[in-house]
């Protein structure tokens, strides 16, 4: 049987930007994806902190150390610009490799710039 635990996340990134108009997707500076494990295209689910929309879509790669996370087409009606989110991935493993997986966490600021990261 296979369960699924958080993989990664990106702890209150800033919305940079929502573009109603690009085909959907979340953009994400590069450097904050490969922080958290993050794959191009891999499918996340967005939380947002500040009306509590929780929605799935998947990621593109944005310029490294821009800072961007821009939600794009259908999601962007679901943020605003400044809107504080959790990015957050999944994976599928056993309950035995359960016992031991800590995900990645990484925490940025208002800038989106990474202040911690840490393995649970």
């Amino acid at each position: 049987m296979l369960i699924e635990l958080l993989k990664s996340k990106i702890h209150r990134a800033t919305v940079t930007d929502a573009n109603l108009d690009y085909e959907g997707s979340i953009t994400i500076d590069k450097e904050l994806m490969e922080a958290a494990g993050l794959f191009l295209h891999e499918k996340v689910h967005v939380l947002n902190i500040n009306n509590g929309e929780r929605f799935e879509t998947y990621t593109i790669e944005g310029k490294p150390k821009s800072g961007i996370v821009c939600l794009n087409g259908a999601a962007a009606r679901l943020v605003h610009k400044g809107d504080l989110v959790i990015i957050a991935a999944y994976s599928s493993m056993t309950s035995e490799e359960a016992k031991s997986w800590q995900p990645k966490v990484v925490r940025v600021n208002a800038k989106n710039r990474i202040i911690g990261k840490k393995v649970k």
